[in-house]
């Protein structure tokens, strides 16, 4: 594997696996049909964006893909590093959550090139993890899904982007994010 892509596979291996302590400081719950499914936090210095429902189309095609709520996260610094969390209706299996995310996709990561996936635990729940490379704008990138089991036949969707030449220092708020992951009760 690439250098470059060697933090992002960090982020990889150590999200959900191991607890690690959550220096992300501003809690975030992510509501939908005014129930909260999951609550998270963001590092400091990270802009947070959210945004509902709307129809995207991945480059070269004319078909749209819908596209429910999503929190994004971005560093201030460095924009060329992206991680998203959704949890779409309807969506309430892996097989699923996998077929919605090969859906949305190419709006978020062309060319995408799996190269590991294996079951892990985030927030003490089942999840699925996804690592490979890919183009973003014309850029290299490294990139992780992750699918997490929320209780009431829900899943959570997640994906970070990171591109090539990125600071590796990112990747230590890019796991806060991720071990900060707890379902809402």
């Amino acid at each position: 594997m690439p250098k470059c892509f060697a933090p992002l596979r960090v982020l990889a291996l150590v999200a959900g696996l191991v607890p690690l302590p959550v220096f992300a400081d501003m809690p975030l719950t992510y509501v939908s049909d005014g129930k909260a499914l999951f609550h998270l936090s963001a590092p400091d210095f990270w802009q947070v964006r959210s945004g509902g429902l709307r129809a995207l189309k991945p480059p070269g095609s004319e078909e749209a893909r819908l596209i429910n709520r999503v929190i994004g996260f971005e560093p201030e610094a460095e924009p060329g590093v992206w991680v998203g969390f959704m949890s779409p209706n309807g969506v309430s299996t892996f097989a699923q959550a996998e077929e919605y995310l090969r859906n949305i996709g190419k709006s978020v990561v062309s060319d995408p090139e799996l190269r590991e996936q294996s079951r892990i635990r985030v927030g003490g729940l089942p999840a699925a993890r996804y690592a490979g490379t890919g183009r973003r704008n014309g850029r290299a990138v490294a990139f992780t899904a992750v699918l997490v089991d929320l209780p009431g036949k829900r899943v959570a969707i997640s994906l970070a982007v990171v591109e090539a030449g990125a600071r590796p220092e990112l990747v230590e708020d890019i796991n806060a994010i991720y071990a900060s992951f707890r379902a809402a009760n």
